[in-house]
This record gives C-alpha cells, structure tokens and sequence, in this order.
C-alpha cells in the first residue's frame, strides 16, 4: 500500500520544504508513482517546484485553522491512490499545533493505517537560536502521535545540533537522553551537515530561491561551474544519508 511521508514542525523556517524536496527528489527516480502535497497556507515553496507532480491543499479558512472538510478531502484524496503510490506532504508551521489536535481528535492516521498504508513523520532539529523552538516541536509530535515512525533531520546550517553537558563535554543529538528514551520511535536520523555559508550554502539558497531540484541546477547554464559542483558533493551527501536511513 501507500507510503505516506509527513512534515511536521512547529517553528518556521527550519527547511520543512526543503526536506519535502529531498524527499521528492529522492523517490521520483525510484517509484512509478509520487504524489506530492502542499498544505502551507503562508509559504507554499513546495507547490512552486515544476519536478514534482505537487498539488496545493487549503486546510482552513484561516491561516491558523483546520477545516475538518477539508483535510478529510485530503485523506480521500491519499486513498484513492494506487497501492504502490509514495506520498509526500509538506505542512506549515501555522497550523502545527491544529493539525496535530485535528490529527488526535479524528484518528486520521488510523484511518490509513487500518487501509493498509505505511505512514512516516519527518521532523527537523537544528542547532543555533532555533535548537530549543525545533527539540520543543519534536516532544509535542512524540506525546501527540506515539504510535509512529519519525524521521528526525538534524539540520546543522545554523550551527552544530550538539549540547554541553555538565562536565565540559559536548553531547551529538544521537548521545542525548532525549534521543535513547525513544529510540524505538525514531526511524531514523538523517543529518544536512554544516556547509560554508558563503559558498555551499549560497548555492542551496540560489538553487530552493529558483525552486529548482540538484540535477536541475548542476545542469543549468544559469550556475557557474564551480557552484554547479558543489551543489553536486552537496546531493551525493545528503542522498547517501537519505539511502543509509532506509528511506
């Protein structure tokens, strides 16, 4: 049946969207059938890539809202897909908070579950000023949805994903408690390592600004060579992550 892949993060910014394209871009080659969702009722830059067959999905009146009409037609919409199909959804971080509730209150994923299909959270921890607003994210989905697989990506591009601990060392998310106590949650981790903000990084932000995916950007006139090979170390790393974690 079905693999259903969901983003889901309460702070913005963080690159739910970009991991949707990832995704997208990781499946496209390898399944006859990927359907792409963009329920973001404020940045819809999933919707805006061409590579990828993405429909656009009001889920409420208000930016901050879930109609439960609408996110049933979304539902009926998944159901109605062939039984080899790949899902993938991107979510804004507007309406985390009502869609996790919505989610709760109508035992949506049982739903599909009961269908046969196979569901997939992906959340995103980075390090810097965002770390304690995407860890927070992360608890809310693990205390709200406890029966289902979470993909963690630990988006380093604004820092390291690390703590100190009390005795001077410096703990990776893999080491933490948090990470060990529920273990048996995470399907996987799959980091975006630190990249130099001047070079790589401003290639990956020209490349998501034109909503281009990797292949279409190392083999645009449009980059110069040298930022069209970086973006190319860029994919074969994050697509080795991708493949490691069994996505």
């Amino acid at each position: 049946m079905a693999l259903i892949n969901m983003t889901l993060q309460g702070k913005g910014g963080v690159g739910k969207s970009f991991i949707s394209s990832l995704l997208a871009q990781y499946y496209l080659p390898r399944v006859e059938n990927l359907q792409c969702f963009d329920t973001d009722p404020v940045n819809q830059t999933f919707a805006g890539y061409k590579a990828f067959p993405v429909e656009t999905i009001r889920l409420g009146e208000r930016q901050d809202e879930i109609n439960a009409r609408y996110f049933d037609a979304l539902i009926e919409k998944i159901i109605e897909l062939p039984d080899d199909a790949v899902v993938v959804i991107d979510n804004g971080a507007s309406t985390f908070l009502p869609l996790l509730g919505y989610l709760v209150e109508a035992q949506a994923f049982d739903v599909l579950r009961e269908l046969g299909h196979e569901i997939r959270l992906h959340t995103i921890v980075t390090g810097g000023q965002a770390a304690t607003d995407t860890i927070q994210g992360l608890l809310q989905i693990l205390s709200h949805l406890p029966d289902l697989p979470i993909v963690v990506w630990l988006n380093e591009y604004f820092g390291r994903v690390e703590r100190h601990t009390e005795n001077g060392q410096t703990e990776g998310f893999e080491h933490s408690g948090l990470y060990k106590k529920n273990r048996d949650r995470i399907h996987a981790l799959v980091r975006l390592p630190e990249v130099r903000k001047e070079t790589f990084g401003h290639d990956i932000e020209q490349m998501m600004r034109a909503r281009l995916t990797f292949d279409e950007a190392t083999h645009s006139a449009d980059f110069p060579v040298m930022a069209r090979q970086r973006l190319k170390m860029t994919w074969r790393t994050i697509h080795h992550s991708m493949e490691q974690a069994v996505l």
